[in-house]
């Protein structure tokens, strides 16, 4: 039976009290919800608080927080995952200084 492999695990602190992080597997087949071979959690937390998240829960499939606001997301690829997720994260940066 094939297992899952870590493509990405990182933390990086944007400033005090602010920080990203970033989990992404590649898993030996689609969790249920989810059209692609990937397991994943992106989050922005903020004051100890995930402000944004990103994931795929078994059943859930593909969908944001932000705030107590859940959205579906539709998954292209990891490169643009990482792009929105990237994006979302500046834009709260940017209204949160």
């Amino acid at each position: 039976m094939a297992k899952a492999t870590l493509v990405q695990r990182t933390r990086s602190y944007l400033r005090e009290g602010v920080f990203v992080e970033v989990v992404v597997w590649h898993v030996p087949a689609s969790l249920r919800g989810s059209a692609h071979e990937f397991k994943y959690s992106m989050a922005l937390v903020a004051g100890g608080e995930c402000v944004l998240r990103y994931d795929n829960e078994a059943g859930k499939g593909d969908h944001r927080h932000f705030g107590t606001l859940e959205t579906a997301y539709f998954f292209k690829d990891i490169d643009q995952l990482l792009a929105d997720f990237t994006a979302d994260v500046r834009g709260w940066l940017r209204d949160n200084a």
